[in-house]
């Protein structure tokens, strides 16, 4: 920060904002901004809610107005922060929200830009407190410090700021696009090597290919966080990419158990019917086996198979429902028509798709690098614009 700039809290810069009491009104209708109203990507209000104020919830308490800017004390590292627009003019918001409102000289796109800033999200994350719902205080908001230089100096910044935020804004929505593009057009090749029958083809029914192998429950008082040499990890749908879950049992109540070339099945969502491969060791309940007659049916077209979107329709369509949980059972899956080519044509077909799989995941590093790159960019200009170096 340069030496010429006050530091100050946002409370010596922001003006009192007032509570209200929609209720005293009952038939007086308004727009409500709950928690859930601003985007964490646009930093805008998406939607809201028009209420009588016979039914405003007890949170509906904060009036709000044109060039306010709202934070989301609930959660405050998710960053749910907006500028209110013109229409939404004295509408009233949750107090989920804390509500700033720069004094005369004090930019409120200056403020707004503070709170993206990596100092003040650090505090936020530091001061938030509880295990479900972590939130902070408006007085824990109030107490931050932020630079102010002379009031032309933040419209010089915020122009700035704004025009290099728009680019960056427009440059993500592009490679998000293109990263969309890249698995729609992967997930339409899939489709259409999977519906097609060609001559030869053996019509079937994954029933009469495919055995569908269901997991083991053991208790949970026999899990441990420890691997030792008499025990093998339990898989179980929610650890299978992450060891922040792994398990282990005693191998001798392990009964169901898969390597990194079985097809195996999420049968709970969400999402449902996750289709996984690469994993070792017992699996449970949530997961079942998929073990083809490879004489008909290699693992790896079945594996493709299971990915492509016309089956994903039917078993989301066809799924149990049972105990308030939907799941997929091997009755669901066993009359769904499977048209078995040669196994060298499985073969050659398996490995056009890899072949394409492969690029696209190329592609998809690619677009991930340079969102992450994107991200980068707005913390350093952030950083260079509240320490007086841009």
């Amino acid at each position: 920060m340069k030496k010429v700039w006050a530091a100050k809290t946002l409370g010596e810069v922001l003006e009192k904002t007032e509570t209200v009491n929609p209720a005293q009104s009952p038939s007086t209708e308004f727009d409500y901004i709950d928690v859930s109203s601003v985007s964490n990507s646009t930093f805008e209000i998406e939607e809201t809610q028009r209420l009588k104020g016979k039914d405003a919830p007890s949170r509906a308490r904060k009036l709000v107005r044109t060039n306010d800017i709202i934070f989301a004390t609930i959660r405050p590292t998710l960053q749910r922060i907006a500028v209110v627009p013109a229409h939404l003019d004295r509408q009233v918001c949750s107090t989920g929200y804390f509500v700033l409102r720069p004094k005369q000289g004090i930019d409120h796109r200056f403020v707004f830009y503070s709170l993206f800033t990596e100092d003040f999200i650090g505090q936020m994350e530091s001061l938030q407190k509880g295990a479900s719902y972590p939130a902070v205080t408006d007085g824990d908001v109030r107490a931050q410090k932020i630079p102010v230089p002379p009031l032309a100096e933040q419209l010089r910044i915020v122009g700035l700021l704004d025009e290099a935020f728009e680019g960056i804004a427009t440059a993500k929505t592009n490679a998000q696009k293109n990263l969309q593009n890249a698995t729609a057009l992967f997930e339409s090749h899939l489709q259409f090597v999977f519906t097609q029958r060609g001559l030869g083809f053996n019509e079937t029914t994954l029933g009469e290919v495919v055995e569908f192998v269901g997991g083991s429950q053991p208790p949970k008082s026999v899990f441990s966080k420890t691997k030792k040499a008499d025990n093998i990890r339990l898989i179980q749908i929610r650890d299978y990419k992450s060891d922040k879950h792994i398990v282990f049992i005693p191998r001798a109540l392990a009964k169901r158990f898969c390597n990194a070339d079985d097809v195996m099945i999420g049968r709970y969502g969400p999402p449902l019917f996750q289709i996984l491969r690469g994993i070792e060791g017992a699996y449970n309940v949530a997961l079942m086996k998929a073990v083809p007659d490879e004489k008909r049916l290699s693992r790896d077209f079945l594996y493709y198979f299971l990915k492509h979107s016309a089956i994903l329709e039917y078993v989301i369509y066809h799924s149990s429902r049972a105990a308030g949980q939907i799941g997929v059972t091997k009755e669901t899956l066993e009359p769904y028509p499977i048209a078995l080519p040669s196994p060298a044509e499985q073969k050659r077909i398996v490995e056009t798709i890899t072949h394409l799989e492969t690029e696209i995941q190329r592609l998809a590093h690619l677009y991930e690098q340079k969102l992450a790159s994107l991200e980068a960019l707005k913390k350093s200009l952030l950083r260079q614009a509240f320490s007086g170096e841009l």
